[in-house]
């Protein structure tokens, strides 16, 4: 519905593969460093971390419109670089 409240809230999915020996190091970089630098922004509402047996890292970080951009990780802890998809809720 047009007008309706979080019309403007855009979720952002970020993703990355570490290499098996970095994975947890990766991780720790994600909590520690990134995820917290995204937080302090003004139109952040919230951020989730995920994690996959195949070392694959998400976060999912929701968005009052204009999402920030998560700083890019350390290159010799990723096995290739992040992907970003944008999305908006569905009224259903």
């Amino acid at each position: 519905m047009p007008g309706a409240e979080g019309d403007d809230v855009i979720v952002r999915m970020w993703e990355v593969r570490a290499y098996p020996r970095t994975f947890t190091d990766l991780l720790n970089w994600v909590c520690d460093e990134a995820v917290p630098r995204i937080e302090v922004e003004p139109l952040h509402i919230a951020s989730e971390v995920f994690s996959s047996t195949d070392q694959r890292i998400v976060v999912i970080s929701r968005w009052r419109s204009d999402p920030r951009p998560l700083p890019d990780p350390p290159d010799n802890l990723t096995a290739r670089s992040p992907h970003v998809w944008d999305f908006t809720p569905v009224d259903r």
